[in-house]
């Protein structure tokens, strides 16, 4: 059996729409956003989501609100889904941190271990985040065969996904920038160990999760920027 997650950013708020940098500051959709949340809801109607796990920063737990509206799903809500704690640059436009630190942002988006002053790196958020999917793995045994959905944010989806793809720093940059919305879609299954041929083993992958393989499933990417 497989399991899906589904880590989907919130909607639209104002700070998105003037391009200002809102980390974990805790900001509100905008009418637009509330509108995106609603018709991400109706496409993900037939996506078999079981279970709804959302940052608790403001944006996010009201999208999460309003897809669980649709789909009938309770919402529980996990701090370590945050989005990047940007330090010193919340709050600022991006021609703001331009002007402030030439060429620093284009450091940010292609060094996963770089931080901006007095904030987190791609890296340190993938550390807090990956447990959530680690717990969910060990004791949600409803997730076999269904989805689960994460509503969270760019920053935190991108660190997050890299991670259980197994990407080393210098392929974080790989996955494009997560519109308002949309979502990246993996799978989990039983990682395949083929034995050896040589010895006549027989060939015969897991199908089923046990106790002695959920901790250290492999992932596949079924989709970025879905939606």
């Amino acid at each position: 059996m497989s399991r899906r997650l589904i880590l989907i950013r919130h909607g639209q708020t104002h700070y998105n729409a003037t391009r200002r940098m809102q980390g974990q500051l805790d900001t509100q959709l905008s009418e637009v956003g509330r509108d995106q949340a609603w018709t991400a809801g109706e496409k993900l109607r037939n996506a078999d989501i079981q279970r709804i796990i959302a940052s608790d920063l403001s944006r996010a737990q009201d999208t999460a609100e309003i897809i669980a509206g649709i789909l009938g799903v309770e919402v529980g809500t996990d701090p370590r889904l945050r989005e990047t704690h940007l330090g010193q640059w919340q709050s600022k436009t991006h021609m703001d941190v331009d002007a402030e630190s030439p060429g620093a942002r284009a450091v940010w988006r292609h060094d996963a271990s770089w931080a901006p002053p007095g904030g987190e790196s791609r890296l340190d958020v993938a550390k807090r985040a990956r447990p959530v999917v680690d717990e969910l793995m060990a004791d949600y045994d409803g997730w076999e065969g269904g989805s689960v959905l994460f509503v969270a944010h760019g920053g935190t989806i991108s660190a997050l996904t890299s991670n259980l793809l197994g990407f080393e720093a210098g392929m974080y940059p790989i996955l494009s920038g997560l519109r308002n919305t949309c979502w990246s879609q993996l799978t989990a299954r039983p990682r395949f160990f083929p034995g050896s041929a040589e010895a006549g083993d027989e060939v015969r992958p897991s199908v089923e999760f046990t106790p002695g393989t959920v901790g250290d499933p492999q992932w596949y990417l079924d989709g970025w920027n879905m939606g």
